[in-house]
């Protein structure tokens, strides 16, 4: 083929990518990540067939020597090492469903990376490449805004931020380059959508990120500025924004603080805040565990590990949900950690290389000033935002754009299209042949097959909606029979669905039920298999297990096989991550199938000792106590429960309304109303327990609410609206 056919395949080959950010297949497991990432490796992997055949055939087409390169290079290479010392080599290479940042889909944005850099040789190629991811971000901006949920298209308010920053810039080159006087000013339309659905977005570290580029931008320009009036000018507003930040900052609460639009957004920032605070003690797990791996980590994608190991009790003081990290939340800190110095240093190398071909660029005038000050400011606001995050598909894209961008600026002149046509030749043939058969059992082998297994997740989940037990276990064999390398998600999602309502099984008789746990076992053993001091994956096998266990109540000889078993691997699961409290919750229900009361409850009193002020350990253990008819210790823990404001965790209403009864008679109000909220959570119809509930907030003085739940009520009931008016009229 002629250069001019493999150039357009390849350019709208990329081009095509960009369109990525938009699929959602609902057909697959955790579709906003798994519908782009498969889908961008099938096109980079059909793409790379004539990336190879094209720099082959045309020498002149190979990527030249660059600092760049070799950084990448190196950065990869270093990914690609510490998979082979990983803890777990699966999660290192292959990743999971969630995040599908395994090394594996890594090398595709390398790939990705080497065909930019190809065939991207003049500045009509970046325009069309910009033009049409700023067009693409201005879709997904305005899906942001409109749309229910700020993530748009991409599942992730922080992927959505970094892909927006990106994108700005974008729009910022674009219009600095454009030489028609009226078309330039159409760059800058998109900016004010992208701003709006950023600040929707709400992303703390984005705002650092972008802000912190802005304020280095007009200093920038101030400082290289040949022009004194723009010197004056930039550098005024710098100083403007960086004494507006600080007044921002220290009048944070103030009125026109919260009531200005972006500026009021800034109040998200703080080092309070309980997202900050968790994410301190992620890091610090980080710097306890660097010494045990300080060259390679402990694997690319093992970050998990780490964070389980020194888990902090007091992680529950600043958030019930999101107890488990399996990134940094700091990109540093997680390459650091995982991929140990080697990782880290050749990360840097990246960036000290882009430094270096931007001052020498900007030095030689192969860039401008406007590229010269906005590449760096991108960088920056991509550098600094990834200190609270970490990297999605978007934005590796995005990197990869800007690298490849920086690579063609200080080479543009060495870039020329090769003119010599050529026929097809046997070599050229060979290469389209052998390595496209190569690339195809690789696309489906990895790709094709991981793809099939998750729409048969999916199919088996919505068999189990159905209540349809038995045709989600075929559903969920025939989806796994396709033995792919991202079956832990898979597995795990069966099992989950299993661990916590075994009863149904029952309903199956004894065989098939016995054979659908020993199924699941199956899969939650594989899974441990990857890593036996996976914490979350040894708690799911001590859940099946227990299961079991209980099932064969009737058999001694099978219940205490599935018992035993069942402790072992608890008692792994709080090896490989003593502080987390739930885990001893599932211990001590292992004792409780076990008829072992003291155990169990000296189990339950000892995660409420881990953190006092974490309520459900002591709403757990009173549950537990009243279950072995010890209501007076039961209700000492009760008071705690409560008091902390666990009542939200209180089930079923008849145990609520027990709960009811005994607080009334202590004249324990506060308790009650408690209690009573938590029944108009349970029982929303139920228009006594909002009467009741008007009633409480009467006796205690508080008008308003005793107005807002007997006008609950009246809606509830409208045969009872005379006494909800009445009852309103005598609070006033």
């Amino acid at each position: 083929m002629s250069q001019k056919i493999y150039l357009n395949i390849l350019k709208f080959g990329v081009y095509l990518s960009l369109l990525t950010v938009f699929f959602v297949f609902k057909s697959l497991l955790f579709p906003f990540i798994t519908s782009k990432q498969i889908s961008f490796n099938i096109l980079i992997e059909a793409l790379f067939i004539f990336w190879l055949a094209l720099i082959i055939k045309y020498p002149e087409y190979r990527p030249k020597k660059s600092w760049i390169t070799y950084g990448l290079i190196g950065f990869f290479a270093a990914l690609l090492i510490s998979c082979f010392t990983s803890v777990d080599f699966n999660l290192s290479f292959w990743g999971d469903v969630e995040r599908m940042l395994g090394v594996f889909h890594l090398l595709h944005f390398l790939a990705f990376y080497f065909i930019i850099i190809t065939v991207f040789r003049e500045w009509r190629d970046w325009k069309f490449l910009f033009i049409i991811s700023l067009v693409f971000s201005v879709f997904v901006s305005y899906i942001g805004i409109t749309g229910e949920k700020a993530w748009s298209t991409i599942g992730n308010t922080a992927y959505v931020a970094g892909y927006i920053i990106f994108n700005i810039y974008f729009a910022l080159l674009l219009f600095f380059k454009e030489r028609n006087k009226i078309i330039k000013w159409l760059y800058l339309i998109p900016i004010p959508i992208m701003l709006m659905a950023f600040k929707r977005c709400g992303i703390s570290g984005a705002y650092v990120g972008l802000g912190l580029s802005v304020i280095i931008l007009f200093f920038l320009y101030g400082l290289l500025s040949k022009n004194k009036k723009i010197k004056i000018i930039t550098l005024g507003i710098g100083l403007l924004t960086v004494l507006l930040t600080g007044l921002i900052f220290t009048n944070r609460d103030s009125d026109w603080v919260k009531n200005t639009p972006f500026i009021s957004a800034a109040r998200g920032i703080n080092f309070q805040k309980n997202t900050f605070q968790t994410r301190l003690i992620s890091w610090r797990a980080a710097a306890k565990d660097f010494k045990n791996h300080p060259i390679l980590g402990t694997g690319h994608g093992n970050y998990a590990i780490i964070f389980d190991k020194y888990f902090e009790p007091t992680f529950y003081d600043y958030t019930r949900s999101e107890t488990y990290f399996d990134r940094a939340h700091n990109n540093l800190i997680d390459i650091g950690s995982t991929t140990g110095l080697l990782g880290l240093l050749t990360y840097l190398a990246i960036f000290i290389a882009v430094a270096y071909y931007l001052i020498k660029g900007y030095r030689e005038e192969k860039i401008n000033l406007h590229e010269f000050v906005l590449l760096t400011c991108l960088i920056i606001a991509y550098f600094v935002q990834n200190l609270a995050v970490f990297d999605s598909l978007v934005t590796y894209m995005g990197i990869m754009m800007v690298l490849g961008y920086i690579y063609w600026l200080n080479r543009k002149e060495e870039e020329r299209e090769v003119t010599e046509e050529r026929g097809l030749e046997n070599k050229e043939i060979y290469i389209l042949a052998g390595v496209g058969l190569l690339i195809f059992i690789i696309m489906y082998q990895y790709n094709i097959k991981p793809l099939k297994m998750l729409v048969g997740t999916i199919d088996g989940q919505r068999a189990y909606s159905q209540g349809d037990i038995v045709k989600t276990i075929d559903t969920y064999k025939k989806a796994l029979s396709y033995q792919t390398i991202l079956d832990r998600d898979s597995r795990t999602s069966l099992n989950r669905l299993f661990t916590s309502n075994a009863s149904q099984l029952k309903k199956l008789g004894q065989e098939k039920g016995q054979e659908i746990l020993d199924y699941n076992i199956e899969l939650a053993e594989a899974n441990v298999k990857y890593n036996t001091s996976d914490s979350l994956n040894q708690m799911i096998l001590a859940q099946i297990l227990n299961n079991a266990a209980s099932y064969n109540s009737d058999n001694p000889e099978k219940f205490n096989y599935y018992s035993n078993r069942a402790l072992e691997a608890i008692d792994k699961s709080i090896e490989a991550s003593p502080g987390r409290v739930p885990i001893y919750f599932q211990k001590a229900q292992i004792y409780i199938t076990r008829g072992e009361k003291d155990k169990a409850v000296e189990t339950l009193k000892y995660a409420v000792s881990l953190n006092e002020k974490y309520y459900d350990s002591s709403c757990h253990l009173a549950k537990v106590l009243f279950f072995y008819k010890d209501a007076e210790e039961g209700y000492k823990y009760m008071d705690q429960c409560i008091d902390l404001g666990g009542a939200n965790l209180l089930a079923p209403a008849n145990t609520v309304k027990s709960l009811v009864n005994y607080y009334v008679e202590q004249e324990d109000w506060p308790k009650v109303i408690s209690l009573y909220q938590r029944l108009t959570q349970l029982e929303q119809k139920e228009t006594k327990h909002w009467i009741n509930l008007a009633k409480l907030y009467a006796q205690i003085g508080d008008k308003e609410k005793a107005r807002e739940a007997a006008e609950r009520a009246g809606e509830i009931d409208s045969s009872i609206k005379n006494y909800v008016e009445e009852f309103i009229g005598g609070l006033e």
